[in-house]
């Protein structure tokens, strides 16, 4: 069965108690048992609710995953997955990552958790970095602002040879264009918040794995930590998905066009979208994923575009975060990336004028005149 059939079907298709194929909302915090050691199946909704555990299979289903964990966040997802290492455990991260991720690791600082970023494009700087107590390489790709790309099996070779887990935020392409976990990736990672609700209302995070001891160890941590999707939460990710493929491609056609202009344009310095040819990590990409994704980051020339721009756009919103139908504009230096160290930010590139836009479903000349006028 294809992605896009599993994406509008889910995992069970419908509601076997009723037939409803828009599978139900189970509002409900705790369930009735027949009598002394007899269950339906469910207790109590931390441990596990039908509608969440309709979203858990269908994502796992969508990324060839064994089993999923559905969180209120995706930086709860990060979270739990960190509490199944150890005081003295190193990471090996990509550089260029979401700031709030950054945030959470340094926080583990605190826990004995060790850290070092790099750029996993290149893979013998990842394999010079390995220490003995290397546990897991974290890997975003394409990462987030820059959209370097990360040969994903290189590093799971690599990684695999040292006994060290591999682990994939895969949100920005979403399992419709790339699934890590067939690339021998051990874990993927998604804030669900993104292109899988696809709506902008919603928070949601995902934790897919195949290991069976992995996966029951994380439903452990995640039932204890309590940050579990609402019964609600999970409805609404279940009907975004629905559309995750007729979106993504609506929002990668769109960015292609708007890439191209922007590259054209005599106010723009760099064009960072990984659908263009010239683009380090163009082949990688053609090698481990379907597409490219509606995502792109761009410097102007002058810093005082950066302001014009975010003020003067009407169609596009400025606005955190990424990956709705409608198109959204950030300013990363004071928006995602604000707790990185300046020192890293100049080394990646992440300057005040750059700005990353999330490429919606929009009429794409309606966003192309749209920032025509705020550029001009």
């Amino acid at each position: 069965m294809k992605v896009e059939t599993k994406a509008v079907h889910g995992f069970k298709g419908y509601d076997p108690a009723t037939g409803a194929l828009s599978f139900p909302i189970y509002q409900s915090a705790t369930f009735k048992h027949p009598g002394l050691n007899q269950s339906t199946g469910y207790s109590y909704s931390r441990d596990q609710n039908p509608t969440r555990e309709e979203v858990e299979k269908t994502v796992a289903l969508l990324e060839s995953g064994k089993h999923c964990l559905a969180f209120s966040s995706g930086m709860a997802a990060v979270d739990v997955l960190l509490k199944t290492f150890s005081p003295g455990d190193h990471f090996i991260v990509s550089e260029d990552l979401y700031g709030g991720t950054y945030r959470l690791f340094e926080q583990n600082r605190k826990y004995g958790l060790d850290f070092t970023y790099l750029d996993t494009f290149h893979t013998e700087q990842v394999k010079a970095a390995i220490k003995n107590n290397t546990r897991c390489i974290y890997l975003e790709t394409p990462s987030n602002p820059t959209m370097k790309v990360t040969d994903i099996g290189a590093l799971v070779e690599l990684a695999r040879n040292a006994g060290i887990l591999t682990v994939v935020d895969n949100t920005f392409l979403t399992p419709y264009f790339q699934r890590p976990l067939e690339h021998g990736a051990d874990a993927v990672i998604h804030s669900g918040t993104k292109y899988l609700g696809g709506h902008n209302d919603t928070l949601a995070g995902f934790l897919v794995v195949s290991d069976e001891k992995m996966g029951e160890d994380l439903k452990l941590l995640q039932m204890s930590t309590g940050a579990t999707l609402s019964p609600f939460d999970s409805w609404l990710v279940l009907r975004g998905i629905k559309t995750l493929g007729v979106r993504m491609i609506k929002c990668q056609q769109n960015a292609m066009l708007i890439a191209g202009w922007l590259k054209r344009h005599k106010k723009v310095e760099r064009v960072y979208y990984i659908g263009l040819p010239e683009h380090e990590g163009y082949d990688i990409s053609l090698k481990q994923a379907a597409g490219f994704g509606g995502m792109i980051s761009f410097t102007v020339k002058d810093t005082g575009l950066v302001e014009q721009i975010l003020g003067k756009v009407r169609l596009i919103s400025f606005a955190e975060s990424l990956g709705g139908v409608e198109s959204l504009i950030t300013y990363p230096l004071i928006q995602t990336h604000a707790d990185i160290p300046k020192e890293i930010l100049e080394r990646l590139g992440i300057t005040d004028r750059l700005l990353r836009l999330s490429v919606g479903i929009e009429d794409v000349e309606d966003l192309i005149e749209d920032l025509e006028q705020a550029m001009r």
